[in-house]
C-alpha cells in the first residue's frame, strides 16, 4: 500500500439489534485499542447507530451509515437526512452501494444528488461502484466504472479529505468469490487515472476494494500499490474474521 492512510470499514448491512451491534462495536474496540493504524470505519444499521457511537466514544473509530436521502429534511416518509446522521454521531455515509442501486432503485443521478447533499451537511463519502459479472464477461468493466464515477461526482467538490472511493465488484458481493489481486489492482489503478482526469487530483484519495474480503485473502489484496483499505460486508459482522483484516492492513 501506498503512504495513504489505509481504511478498513465495516457494512453491517442488514444485522444486529441495538444490544448485539454495542457488543459486536465493543470487541471492535478492544481489538484494536492501542493501534493508530489502519483507520477503521464501522457501518451499523440506522437503529443501532446511536448505540454504536456511544460505545465508540473516546476511541479514534469511525461511525459510518449505509445510506442517506438528499434532502435535509421534509415530508419524505421513511428517509434519513444527511443532517440526522451527522447529528446521530456519524463521520461517514455509504453511497451508492449495489444493493441499494439493485433493490432500491438509487441511479447515477441520486447517488449524485446523495454524496452532494452528505458533503454539505461535512460526512466524509464512502462512494461505492462496481461492474456485474456479465459487464466484465463483455469487456466492460472500465467503460462502467468511469461512468458511475463520472456521474456520480459531478458537480461534487471531492478531495482526499472527504471522499473515499471503494470498488466494488458486484458479482464479488457476498458470493465468496473474489476479484484477484491483480484483477482488482487494474480496476483501482484505473479508477486512479480517472480520478486524477475528472477532478484534477487523485494520488491522494483512498480507494478501498470489496467482494468477500477475509482474513485469507486480505494481505494479498492489501498488498498492491492502488488498493488503500477495503469495505467488509459479512466478516465484519465476526471479530475473529474482521480483527485480522484490519492487522493485514498495518
Amino acid at each position: 500500500m501506498s503512504e495513504r492512510l489505509p481504511l478498513i470499514a465495516g457494512n453491517w448491512k442488514m444485522h444486529k439489534t441495538m444490544a448485539e451491534a454495542r457488543a459486536l462495536a465493543r470487541e471492535i474496540r478492544l481489538g484494536t485499542a492501542g493501534r493508530a493504524r489502519p483507520e477503521v470505519v464501522l457501518a451499523p444499521p440506522y437503529t443501532a447507530l446511536a448505540a454504536v457511537a456511544q460505545e465508540l466514544a473516546g476511541s479514534p473509530i469511525g461511525l459510518a451509515a449505509q445510506d442517506t436521502f438528499w434532502e435535509p429534511q421534509g415530508a419524505y416518509t421513511g428517509a434519513i437526512s444527511p443532517l440526522m446522521l451527522q447529528d446521530a454521531g456519524c463521520r461517514y455515509v455509504i453511497v451508492g452501494h449495489s444493493e441499494r442501486r439493485q433493490h432500491f432503485g438509487d441511479t447515477n443521478r441520486t447517488v449524485n444528488l446523495k454524496l452532494k447533499a452528505a458533503l454539505a451537511a461535512g460526512l466524509r463519502l464512502i462512494f461505492c461502484l462496481g461492474e456485474t459479472r456479465e459487464e466484465r464477461e463483455a469487456g466492460q468493466t472500465m467503460a462502467r466504472v468511469a461512468e458511475q464515477l463520472q456521474e456520480g461526482l459531478a458537480g461534487v467538490a471531492a478531495t482526499g479529505e472527504n471522499l473515499v472511493v471503494a470498488y466494488e465488484p458486484v458479482w464479488a458481493i457476498g458470493t465468496g468469490l473474489t476479484a484477484t489481486p491483480d484483477q482488482a489492482q487494474e480496476v483501482h489503478h484505473y479508477l486512479r487515472g480517472a480520478l486524477l482526469r475528472l477532478l484534477g487530483s487523485g494520488g491522494d484519495i483512498r480507494i478501498l476494494y470489496g467482494g468477500s474480503v477475509t482474513p485469507e485473502n486480505a494481505a494479498s489484496l492489501l498488498a498492491q500499490p492502488d488498493i488503500d483499505g477495503a469495505l467488509v460486508g459479512g466478516a465484519s459482522l465476526n471479530p475473529e474474521l474482521f480483527l485480522p483484516i484490519i492487522a493485514a492492513a498495518r
